[in-house]
């Protein structure tokens, strides 16, 4: 039991001293509650001592714990080089976080990166919180730190062009996504992020580029298919862009928009059977779902069924009422005018966008070129009936 206390003894006070000297060598406060602990710890042993008590197990455990368990614990967790007061900070910071206190979770993380201008954990904390809040600026300045600190953090990388293009700095965003794609050619957030700031800047070519890149390390990628299709669709590659789409398709069969594209493909190719069979697929997205049948009408039009073009007009108008002034002013529709139901545009609300700005888009050349390609098709048809008359006309003269 005495050889138990002189060892306890030697061992506490030498890690208090131990402490008391990493406090002064780092002017870092922190180590005073580790040493009002340890003090705590030696005066339970004191008072064992001195008033000759016998404390049970668990006056003893907390004696332990506070004079050689923590301390020596310290010790390790620094020789592991971390930073026991970085610890505490982020601690007490997600501590505050997790109760929705961003204000004292920034103090704390303020505080530690002034103390300790090269933690880590402390500018990126920081940075999420910031850009969380909105601080956009803020934000890229602590991410800036963390690539100072840590060169080979490439999430901090990304952010910062997101935060960039955000801005509207697209240039500069678009370089640093250059520089991190060649770094990280696998990164496909990079890639889809570079590939949305060229169709912006309509670079179509360099997006099917980097697509077509990214591909080598992401082949089972929807979104990189669904995005190469609609960049060879601006480029007015059809026949890649249809690759494109059916592989998207072929991947996720849940998502709708490559179904839809692809049915806009087939009808500019006047396949109306694989449009038709697209565009009852792209009928279960809602979003899609007054286009495509809006589509369906044009489609039976065409043929000729016109009971079945007023049946899927009259549900796209059901659907989106809007679509009744977009069907008004259609030429292919003029025959079944009269049998369109009217709906009451006063009381119906616009329906609320969910497609992204290059996915309008992309729709918005589809639909361009399948209006294109019908009124050539129709001058053709024109043209052709022209000469038929003529030719019957110089017959019955020749009969004549």
């Amino acid at each position: 039991m005495l050889a138990e206390k002189i060892i306890f003894n030697i061992l506490a006070f030498s890690l208090f001293v131990l402490m008391f000297f990493k406090m002064i060598k780092r002017n870092d406060s922190n180590y005073v509650v580790v040493l009002c602990m340890q003090a705590v710890g030696i005066a339970i042993n004191f008072i064992e001592i001195i008033f000759r008590l016998q404390f049970g197990a668990f006056m003893r455990i907390i004696m332990y714990l506070l004079s050689v368990i923590i301390p020596m614990a310290i010790i390790y967790i620094e020789y592991k080089n971390i930073n026991f007061s970085e610890l505490v900070y982020v601690t007490l910071s997600k501590i505050a976080l997790l109760f929705g206190d961003t204000k004292d979770a920034k103090n704390f993380l303020i505080k530690l990166v002034t103390k300790y201008p090269e933690s880590y954990l402390g500018h990126k904390m920081l940075a999420k919180i910031y850009e969380k809040e909105g601080g956009m600026r803020k934000a890229i300045d602590e991410y800036v730190q963390v690539i100072d600190i840590h060169k080979k953090d490439y999430e901090a990388y990304y952010r910062i062009s997101y935060l960039l293009n955000e801005l509207g700095k697209k240039e500069e965003a678009s370089q640093m996504l250059e520089t991190l794609l060649r770094k990280k050619p696998e990164m496909l957030e990079a890639t889809q992020l570079l590939g949305d700031i060229y169709c912006e800047q309509e670079r179509y070519k360099e997006a099917a580029n980097i697509y077509n890149d990214a591909l080598k390390y992401n082949p089972a990628s929807y979104e990189l298919y669904y995005n190469m299709g609609m960049v060879y669709t601006m480029l007015n590659d059809f026949q890649n862009a249809k690759i494109c789409y059916e592989k998207a398709a072929a991947i996720n069969t849940l998502l709708y928009h490559s179904y839809y594209n692809l049915a806009q493909i087939n009808f500019i190719y006047n396949d109306l059977e694989e449009a038709e069979k697209y565009f009852m697929k792209s009928i279960e997205s809602s979003e899609l779902e007054p286009k495509a049948y809006y589509n369906l009408a044009k489609i039976y039009m065409i043929r000729g069924d016109k009971e079945n073009a007023i049946k899927y007009l009259n549900v796209a108008i059901e659907v989106d009422p809007y679509m009744y002034k977009k069907a008004e002013v259609e030429p292919i529709f003029i025959p079944i005018k009269a049998y369109m139901n009217f709906p009451n545009l006063e009381e119906a609300e616009p329906r609320k966008e969910t497609l992204t700005k290059k996915e309008q888009k992309t729709l918005k050349h589809l639909e361009k070129t399948t209006k294109l390609v019908g009124t050539l098709s129709h001058n053709e048809q024109k043209v052709e009936r022209q000469y038929i008359e003529k030719d019957r006309s110089e017959q019955r003269e020749r009969e004549e």
